[in-house]
């Protein structure tokens, strides 16, 4: 893959990252996008997610849903509540938090499940790539539950984890997952891809490195030319390992993302974006491995793959009208009614505000297991009615 663009700027990277890509790309120092998000995300050593630095919360450089108040935890905590309930507790009910990062969802999770009567016999899976972050996720995780709380154990991957009974929630964790980035040259897709040339980095354009699985790509017309499409093989596969462990029960997933025809029209130029310190970087191969790498997931092919992979999916839909459906509007109320003064209720309100209507760009996507139960496989609309 000649190089054939040169970049308006050229980031340097430290020696140790450089080193690492080098070691991953082709002639001429070029790597495909995905190949180098890779690296730059969970390369041993030099990777992101590798750090010991926590990337979450005040201190880090993003905020996920979970941290804004505990009442998005209780509000998912009655759809699993609903999901668990579908299945048989004699043979055993596992809580997945794949990429669970530092523990946020599954401890809140777990506090909720616990207050609504549902985490009776209950397995509770951390998974998560990064051993720091796994570590403080089935601290945060066993704290919540308590000295008689459900049995919590990690595991890098789910296929190490084993065989799932229950219910597998990837939150925020799709976005995360290494994208090639394609560009509609006016005939065909190119690729597009990074160099390395000494310390510095820069973004070079080619043909295809691959084929791209699943649905054929659109064909553009001449004023699209630039435009650019991203697609994650790696997400896809995410979403298949799942459908080879999941025997009976649900996969929910929530991120931010589109459908492919509505990510081309309202993002020409894609969507990868770096994230440091809460501030977007305006340039994304900009500190490479030291700020977040993330990508709009591309929901299209997200649900081809599950489809592909033989799971039923339930609902799609915007995260504000799953978090209706599952009712929030209840577990804002009783959270109204535990507030002890009137700036509690305040920040009660606000958060509302923020889960409702400030993740305007989240979706829903549930599937579920093929040999689910009936009562499981009918909860496509709201929260249901099945016990814990």
């Amino acid at each position: 893959m000649p190089p054939s663009a040169t970049a308006p700027e050229r980031p340097s990277l430290p020696e140790p990252l450089r080193d690492a890509l080098r070691r991953r790309a082709g002639p001429h120092g070029v790597l495909p996008f995905d190949r180098f998000m890779e690296v730059v995300l969970y390369g041993d050593g030099v990777g992101y997610y590798r750090r010991e630095r926590s990337p979450f919360g005040p201190e880090g450089d993003y905020y996920t849903a979970p941290r804004v108040h505990p009442v998005y935890a209780s509000t998912l905590a009655e759809r699993i509540r609903a999901l668990l309930g579908s299945l048989d507790p004699g043979r055993g009910r596992q809580l997945v938090d794949l990429g669970a990062g530092d523990g946020s969802l599954i401890a809140g999770l777990l506090v909720a499940l616990r207050a609504k009567g549902a985490d009776a016999g209950l397995e509770v899976l951390v998974v998560d790539r990064s051993p720091t972050l796994r570590a403080g996720a089935v601290a945060a995780a066993k704290a919540a539950g308590g000295d008689d709380g459900p049995p919590v154990r990690g595991a890098p991957s789910l296929a190490e984890g084993g065989p799932v009974r229950g219910v597998v929630v990837a939150h925020e964790l799709l976005d995360a997952q290494p994208v090639r980035r394609l560009r509609w040259s006016g005939a065909a897709w190119q690729e597009l891809g990074v160099r390395l040339e000494g310390p510095y980095v820069e973004p070079v354009v080619a043909d295809l490195t691959a084929p791209v699985p699943g649905p054929p790509l659109p064909v553009l017309g001449d004023d699209d030319v630039g435009r650019v499409l991203e697609v994650a093989p790696a997400a896809e596969a995410t979403v298949r390992e799942v459908a080879d462990h999941l025997l009976e029960g649900g996969l929910l997933v929530v991120d931010y993302g589109a459908e492919e025809a509505e990510l081309l029209a309202a993002h020409p130029r894609g969507t990868v974006a770096a994230v440091r310190g809460h501030r977007s970087l305006p340039f994304p191969l900009a500190d490479a491995g030291s700020a977040d790498l993330s990508a709009f997931v591309n929901f299209t092919r997200v649900r081809a793959a599950a489809q592909r992979a033989g799971l039923v999916e339930l609902s799609y839909r915007d995260q504000a009208k799953a978090l209706a459906a599952w009712g929030i509007e209840g577990e804002l109320a009783r959270a109204m009614r535990g507030c002890r003064s009137a700036e509690e209720e305040v920040r009660l309100r606000l958060a509302a505000k923020n889960l409702l209507f400030g993740f305007g760009s989240f979706r829903v996507l549930e599937l579920a297991a093929p040999c689910s139960p009936p009562g499981l496989l009918a909860l496509s609309g709201d929260a249901g009615s099945a016990g814990p």
